[in-house]
C-alpha cells in the first residue's frame, strides 16, 4: 500500500471539481494507493518521470517514489489542460 499525498495546487484543483468529477477521480486515487498502476502512462518530454492515470475525462499526474512508496499528486485536470 502506498501514500498518497498532494500537491497544494492538485488540492485545490481537485476541490474546484463537480462532485460527480470528484467521485471519478477520487476512486483512481485509491486505486493508486492499492497500488493498482494499470494502465498508467509515463509521459515524456518535461514530465519526464512522472505518470498519468486517466480518471474519465480528466487526467492525474502523479510521481512513484518507489523507495518511500509515496505517491505525489502534482496536478488533477481536464485532459485538454493538463499538460
Amino acid at each position: 500500500m502506498y501514500k498518497i499525498a498532494f500537491d497544494k495546487s492538485a488540492q485545490k484543483e481537485f476541490l474546484k471539481l463537480e462532485s460527480e468529477a470528484q467521485k471519478i477521480v477520487s476512486v483512481k486515487i485509491l486505486e493508486l494507493r492499492d497500488g493498482n498502476f494499470s494502465n498508467d502512462k509515463q509521459l515524456k518530454g518535461k514530465h519526464k518521470g512522472k505518470f498519468r492515470k486517466r480518471a474519465g475525462n480528466y487526467r492525474i499526474i502523479y510521481l512513484k517514489e518507489n523507495n518511500l512508496l509515496v505517491i505525489s499528486v502534482i496536478r488533477i485536470a481536464h485532459r485538454k489542460e493538463v499538460y
